[in-house]
């Protein structure tokens, strides 16, 4: 029980905090956003359709991972076409626009797109999962794939792109709030694209070497750890997804550059970036147990390096001392 007291504790905040942002600002449509809304929510329940149906044909359950930096890109330029190219929402769809090429980009360099739309790379957490004794029965693995893995992020995805469509009727002038909200983001996505830069560089390399016919541990410092301890990796273990949930939290502000006097800090459209939050606690929780079974070093570097945001240097031997 104690070593889910965090997950817990996250999970009661989210869920504080987006009743509180019903509460102190429900949704309040006009019959143009209503109509966006309807027209989004077909286009994300083709996508959950999509998804769970190819995924358990074909049994690589990645499906949504592949659509994942796609199809907010679709909901922000369909949010601005609707929205008559207003400044807001043209600048935020470009922005998702840039967040989704990068990580669609990075996504490829793994192998994970084919022309067998179906096929490529499956993420190793979707294995892991399918092995484990809750989910290995087929029925149960359906049920997951359907309800979480289709159905939840494919939801979760258009929920992050709603401060677009709450401000789509928004005839206020860019602001302050705006400017900076906008800059957040792309620095945030700047930290993120930083990020994977240094990833996949420190992984090709280790490839490389282990290629050669060498085992881990005769590698050369700093790839015989197995795990990326250099540049911004040095100084937190998720340095990716502080940037991708910044990205979000970012997006989410511009909503106050529409007119304080209708939209607060506590606003509906904050259940998107709450529940991204949450997502995160759990994949980043998930994959730090399966590095920490497979590199024997990997729990001290747990022990004295933050999670997500870069602090002090990571540095074994004193830690060994």
């Amino acid at each position: 029980m104690k070593k889910y007291l965090g997950t817990i504790i996250t999970a009661l905040v989210v869920l504080a905090l987006s009743v509180l942002g019903f509460v102190f600002c429900p949704p309040n449509l006009n019959s143009v956003q209503a109509e966006t809304l309807m027209i989004l929510a077909i286009v994300c329940g083709g996508a959950v359709a999509y998804c769970f149906i190819v995924g358990e044909i074909s049994r690589n359950n990645s499906q949504m991972d592949k659509l994942w930096s796609i199809m907010p890109i679709a909901y922000a330029w369909i949010v601005a076409a609707k929205g008559d190219m207003r400044p807001r929402l043209v600048i935020f769809a470009i922005i998702v626009t840039l967040w989704g090429i990068r990580l669609t980009v990075n996504f490829a360099r793994k192998g994970a797109y084919s022309i067998k739309f179906w096929a490529g790379e499956e993420d190793y957490r979707w294995q892991v999962l399918r092995k484990s004794k809750y989910l290995s029965n087929k029925v149960a693995w359906a049920f997951w794939d359907l309800f979480f893995i289709s159905f939840y992020q494919n939801v979760l995805v258009l929920a992050i792109c709603l401060p677009a469509l709450a401000v789509m009727s928004s005839d206020a002038q860019l602001g302050a709030w705006d400017y900076v909200a906008f800059a957040a983001a792309l620095g945030f996505l700047l930290l993120e694209l930083a990020a994977d830069e240094q990833q996949m560089a420190f992984h090709t390399t280790k490839k490389k070497l282990l290629a050669e016919g060498k085992k881990l541990e005769e590698l050369p410092e700093p790839f015989n750890k197995g795990f990326n301890t250099t540049g911004l990796w040095g100084h937190a273990r998720h340095p990716n997804y502080l940037g991708e949930q910044g990205v979000w939290l970012s997006l989410y502000f511009v909503v106050l550059g529409a007119g304080a006097a209708n939209y607060g800090i506590f606003n509906w459209t904050m259940i998107g970036p709450l529940f991204l939050i949450f997502l995160f606690l759990g994949s980043s929780t998930f994959g730090e147990s399966v590095s920490n079974a497979k590199y024997p070093e990997f729990h001290i570097y747990m022990e004295h390096v933050s999670k997500y945001v870069p602090l002090w240097k990571y540095n074994p031997e004193k830690y060994k001392e």
